[in-house]
């Protein structure tokens, strides 16, 4: 069966899958435009896809009848494959859930603390040399432990993060999600803009795709408390990132922590010159024991696909 990574993966993963497979490995780091999609779709019989891979509903219906049975993708995050028309082409779509759930809940533990207590714009400030001593006034944050967190998008990765903001900072969580949750932690689900209203900390942490494009904007943004921070770690695009901007300047927000772009690898450069703003380059699974996990998860579906078993992990 010939397989094709699209970008490589942790030697361990590497090696398991060349011990299994015939396996063709593109030598750069940048995702797969249109036309090596829809030639992968012709040539491969599955395809393990990562982050930002043009499988597009144009890429699906130029490949016609493609060779290719499964999209096997590295990650749980899936909006850059139409999985709908994946489906129509008889292309079955696998992804990597529970691999990535907490190293993704630390990377957003990370941003909460280091927007609500400064220390990007701290670090910049030791290392610029223009640090001249502690005083009682110097870089006053937001303390975090007790206060309210807004998870946006409960699911399991939403979970691991309010679980850890309740058992370890004895924060009250409230939630937004389109159903309720049965967590082992107290937590209480309430409508978009009474949530937002009562935080002070909004963490997101919702799925990308269409139904969640530009999910929080501008009306999100003016229901926060000006002394509130956001966090993104879930997709860019679910954010209108010019909305987030004109919050920032107009002090709508008191900071803000983000680790997806709405046009990555892009970071306006408002954002980029803002100090109450951490960023980080999509770091939220990059721990080398996890994305050798999600590889592993990732092989587990091809090896199904390969020997005629069910699909561990398909995407409904």
């Amino acid at each position: 069966m010939k397989l094709l990574i699209s970008r490589r993966l942790p030697e361990s993963v590497m090696a398991d899958a060349e011990d299994r497979f015939h396996v063709t490995c593109r030598t750069t780091t940048l995702p797969m435009d249109h036309a090596e999609c829809v030639a992968a779709l012709h040539a491969y019989d599955v395809i393990l896809p990562t982050l930002g891979d043009a499988f597009t509903a144009r890429a699906f219906a130029e490949a016609g009848e493609p060779r290719c049975k499964l999209l096997a993708n590295f990650g749980v995050g899936y909006n850059h494959i139409d999985v709908a028309a994946a489906r129509a082409s008889g292309i079955a779509v696998t992804n990597t859930p529970g691999a990535v759930t907490d190293a993704t809940a630390d990377i957003a533990m990370t941003l909460i603390l280091m927007t609500a207590r400064r220390t990007g714009e701290g670090e910049r400030l030791v290392r610029s040399g223009q640090w001249t001593g502690w005083h009682p006034t110097q870089m006053l944050g937001l303390h975090v432990t007790g206060k309210t967190v807004c998870v946006i998008g409960m699911g399991r990765i939403g979970q691991a993060i309010a679980r850890r903001c309740h058992f370890g900072f004895g924060c009250r969580i409230v939630y937004v999600n389109r159903s309720a949750k049965a967590v082992d932690f107290p937590a209480e689900q309430m409508g978009m803009t009474d949530a937002l209203a009562q935080a002070d900390i909004v963490v997101l942490a919702t799925p990308g795709g269409a139904d969640t494009h530009h999910l929080i904007g501008a009306e999100a943004f003016a229901a926060m408390q000006p002394h509130a921070i956001f966090v993104n770690i879930s997709r860019g695009d679910v954010v209108d990132e010019a909305a987030l901007v004109t919050a920032l300047q107009r002090g709508a927000l008191a900071g803000a922590g983000l680790d997806v772009y709405e046009f990555e690898p892009r970071v306006p450069d408002a954002l980029l010159g803002m100090e109450n703003v951490c960023l980080l380059p999509h770091l939220g699974t990059a721990a080398l024991e996890v994305r050798e996990a999600m590889g592993r998860m990732a092989l587990d579906n091809v090896i199904a696909q390969s020997e005629g078993r069910t699909l561990p992990n398909p995407v409904d």
